[in-house]
């Protein structure tokens, strides 16, 4: 089989205190980091044996807070992008941690879903460390938040930025009729697929490939359908990918999630993204 795989362990921390998320500033216990980074060394062992079941896999990393800032998650992003039937490894991070182990990568397969978060970090630091990845040849993306805030700051960094990399920007949904047609404008000038995320997807019955051939797993080896449905499919360590692959018809109303609706056939966003897909880097979505 070939597969996708999305891991959130225990890890609730993050450096950033992003007032919009719950787990800015948080500080996890030694027992709940400890737990985390068994769970990764797990989750990486059962990536290592699925060449003898011959899978195929692409691995997402997206936890709640920022990985990258402890050891464990980047042993494992090397580890398992040297890994001869995995096709790609990507994370997403705030790129704050230091970034002298990224040599180690095997940059063919190695990917980075990088947010930028105005008023965190200043551009100038963050914009070194994009040139970091930059200049090892690793794959990535940069986004942001759309809130009208932050225009500013957007624009400035998408004029920073060489003109090949990808930077997106997700819809700010709090709000009802958050922007005006001219913020439309704006923000299409950044990204050119805004209007995609733009858009909530009518998803109730749809066919969806989430736990067909992409599977959402939570630390202990739980695995959903995804994230938003709270339903558990069953274990990944004791069903196996071939014991969770079934047709299943999404049981939201709708889908507004990138990592959600991007796996809707439906929308045949592999059009727009093609090999970028799982990092978010569309296919003509270069500056200007």
């Amino acid at each position: 089989m070939k597969a996708t795989v999305y891991y959130r362990g225990s890890l609730s921390s993050c450096n950033y205190d992003c007032p919009y998320c719950p787990f800015s500033k948080n500080k996890d216990s030694a027992e709940t980091l400890a737990k985390d980074r068994a769970q990764i060394r797990e989750f990486v062992d059962w990536v290592r044996r699925q060449k003898d079941e011959g899978h195929r896999l692409s691995l997402f990393f997206n936890p709640y807070g920022e990985g990258l800032i402890h050891r464990w998650y980047r042993e494992a992003m090397i580890e398992l992008s040297h890994m001869e039937h995995v096709d790609k490894v990507a994370i997403q991070t705030n790129l704050s941690a230091r970034l002298d182990w990224v040599e180690q990568l095997e940059a063919r397969k190695a990917a980075f879903w990088v947010t930028y978060h105005p008023g965190q970090t200043g551009e100038t630091a963050f914009l070194k460390q994009c040139m970091t990845l930059y200049r090892q040849g690793l794959s990535f993306s940069v986004g942001s938040v759309g809130v009208k805030s932050a225009f500013g700051a957007l624009s400035s960094l998408r004029r920073s930025l060489p003109d090949d990399v990808y930077m997106w920007v997700n819809a700010f949904k709090d709000k009802k009729n958050y922007y005006t047609e001219a913020d439309f404008v704006f923000l299409r000038g950044i990204d050119p697929h805004f209007d995609r995320n733009a858009e909530d997807y009518a998803s109730m019955d749809r066919d969806c490939n989430t736990g067909y051939d992409v599977f959402y797993v939570q630390g202990p080896g739980l695995v959903k359908r995804c994230y938003k449905d709270r339903s558990v499919i069953g274990h990944l360590y004791r069903d196996g990918l071939t014991g969770l692959s079934a047709k299943r018809a999404c049981r939201m109303k709708c889908c507004d999630c990138y990592i959600g609706y991007i796996h809707m056939p439906e929308l045949q966003l592999d059009t727009v993204y093609g090999g970028g897909l799982l990092e978010r880097i569309a296919v003509n979505g270069s500056a200007g």
